[in-house]
């Protein structure tokens, strides 16, 4: 099965964390908490823990999402969690990796397995797509 959707970032909060051992590099690590709305054949909501190696000035790097979806895919309600990264070189999107956590579903979405995709327009529009079974 398969379910599209844009989505909204309501909040996006950088988080102080410190590592430990500090190692210094040329990309200044961090961590955020983000809150997504989702529309579409994708409706609901989502909690991230977002980790990255960014550099802003140049948008090179690299992020790893973890998040964990409250909604319906395909009006299919539940909740499950889900996983992506993705590096930069400033222009071209690269190293992209999504999965769905296997056995994270819960209601109409228990036992969801798959992968997707999250996909940004020339406009900015970010959208996410998911390729999904349910058992």
């Amino acid at each position: 099965m398969r379910a599209t959707g844009t989505f909204n970032v309501k909040s996006f909060v950088p988080t102080d964390v410190t590592p430990d051992p500090a190692i210094t590099t040329a990309l200044p690590v961090g961590v955020a908490k983000l809150e997504k709305q989702f529309e579409g054949e994708i409706t609901g909501r989502s909690a991230t823990l977002f980790t990255s190696a960014f550099d802003q000035a140049a948008g090179v790097g690299t992020y790893v999402a973890m998040e964990s979806f409250e909604g319906a895919l395909n009006g299919r309600a539940g909740t499950f969690n889900f996983v992506h990264c993705a590096s930069t070189d400033g222009t071209t999107r690269t190293d992209m990796y999504f999965a769905i956590v296997a056995g994270s579903g819960t209601g109409d979405l228990a036992g969801i397995t798959g992968t997707g995709d999250l996909l940004i327009d020339a406009d900015g529009t970010h959208r996410m797509v998911f390729e999904y079974e349910l058992a």
